[in-house]
């Protein structure tokens, strides 16, 4: 079979600035149905919120995913499952229905898929009672559970322990999950799966996929286990790699800061198998905004299985930042690559005593939009008695900001320079190694108001 899944998830879907989250890679892997022979229940969800396009392309898939295990059973499309494989069809909506038994006939098969219409509630228990009752348990054939559904359970007894039950038959559960009208919860979709339950779930948030998805799950079925995985992961500039747990299946190392390798010598070769890596990795950049985590991420092995892995998205949440004070403008200077020397008049400079460079950052709360904020800072030296003396005041006005809410606002690099021949908080006077003990006062208001004086009447 391949690599019959491979997904990579998020432990969270928003952080701040500085957060941080786990990602975990999972693959699963199996022996070539050709040589492995197996009977796959197709579970296809018929509930109501599958009505129209939705239900015309999961039939695609559906038929898609019939004909690549025709042609990987016996190297041809001849119309029947080869190698003492097979094929059933289990649809569900209140109830279960089983639609064909286990057959190895491809136009019985799609002619049950095209005779689905859609209506009623999402009974996921009964489908998968219905599905396990279509397995021989006298037969030898590997046995596999592909359930579709496009939402939360309706209807029916809680489903989790049938899942349980078959899982502990024997039974290999992979669950394909389409965001639909009630919503999708991963979670479950885990739960009901094989393990480990990354490498047996996969979500699309649009119908349009579906026929890829069945394609996908189809193809890798029908090869052979993997050998000599290596997996590259890349990082998005935005994000650094903290740690690696080490896997339980190959190993994993960084190769900078923020990408790994993860290799695995052989997966699912005599029989199915799933292995999973989880990694953290911190978000390094000062802007938020919804962001991919990863740059790349390229698979390869020795059969020369097609992998893709989902691209997760993480919300960052980050104050509003900026910098009242620019720098000061450097000025350009280039040594010809054949001189030893170079003379250059810079212009003039204003010559500064000996001092220090205090540098003040504070975050102003709650500043609601379209709001300009003044912003002073006070800044003050104090003596060995309690006295303080000026060092100097700045004001700033912070451009309002744009966003649907309040928010706090980043001010970064407010710059005081001290003269140390104004030092009086007792070191060396002339000397930068004595400390000076300092007081910085913040005033921030509004610019921006509604508020209006009142009209004056005057009555007699």
């Amino acid at each position: 079979m391949g690599i019959v899944n491979s997904n990579k998830q998020i432990s969270q879907t928003q952080i701040s600035c500085d957060g941080t989250l786990t990602v975990t890679l999972a693959l699963a892997a199996a022996p070539d149905i050709a040589s492995n022979p197996t009977d796959i229940a197709l579970v296809l969800d018929r509930s109501g919120s599958m009505a129209g396009v939705p239900l015309e392309n999961m039939k695609i898939g559906a038929k898609t995913f019939i004909d690549i295990i025709d042609e990987a059973t016996d190297s041809s499309q001849d119309g029947n499952i080869g190698s003492g494989s097979r094929i059933a069809i289990v649809s569900f909506a209140s109830t279960a229905a089983a639609d064909t038994q286990m057959i190895t006939s491809v136009d019985d098969l799609k002619s049950a898929v095209d005779g689905l219409t859609a209506g009623g509630s999402t009974n996921h228990a009964d489908a998968f009672a219905e599905a396990v009752q279509l397995f021989d348990p006298a037969s030898s054939n590997a046995k596999v559970i592909v359930m579709f559904t496009d939402g939360k359970t309706t209807a029916g007894p809680p489903p989790a322990p049938v899942a349980a039950a078959a899982r502990a038959s024997g039974v290999v559960i992979y669950c394909i999950g389409l965001v639909g009208a009630d919503g999708i919860d991963v979670a479950v979709l885990n739960d009901w799966a094989t393990d480990p339950d990354a490498s047996h779930v996969a979500v699309t948030p649009d119908s349009g996929d579906l026929e890829d998805l069945f394609a996908d799950l189809a193809a890798n079925i029908s090869k052979p286990g993997a050998t000599d995985i290596v997996i590259d992961e890349v990082l998005n500039s935005d994000f650094e790699l903290v740690s690696i747990t080490p896997p339980a299946r190959g190993s994993a190392m960084a190769t900078g800061t923020g990408s790994l390798r993860w290799t695995i010598s052989a997966l699912g070769v005599s029989g199915n198998e799933g292995a999973s890596l989880e990694f953290l990795v911190r978000h390094t950049a000062q802007t938020g905004g919804v962001k991919l985590v990863n740059d790349s991420i390229t698979y390869s092995d020795a059969e020369g299985n097609a992998v893709t892995f989902p691209d997760p998205f993480v919300t960052v949440e980050c104050s509003p930042s900026v910098t009242p004070e620019p720098c000061p403008v450097p000025v350009d200077l280039q040594v010809d690559s054949c001189s030893d020397s170079l003379a250059v008049d810079l212009g003039d400079v204003r010559l500064e005593s000996l001092g220090r460079i205090v540098q003040l950052n504070v975050t102003v709360k709650n500043v609601c939009p379209d709001r300009r904020v003044a912003l002073a800072v006070i800044l003050t030296e104090v003596d060995a008695y309690g006295n303080e003396y000026p060092r100097g005041m700045k004001a700033f006005t912070i451009p309002a900001h744009h966003y649907p809410y309040c928010r706090d606002i980043l001010v970064n690099c407010i710059r005081f320079v001290l003269p140390e021949d104004l030092n009086v908080s007792g070191g060396t006077a002339g000397s930068i190694c004595g400390p000076r003990n300092l007081k910085a006062r913040f005033i921030a208001h509004n610019i921006d108001t509604d508020y209006r004086c009142c009209d004056v009447f005057l009555t007699v």
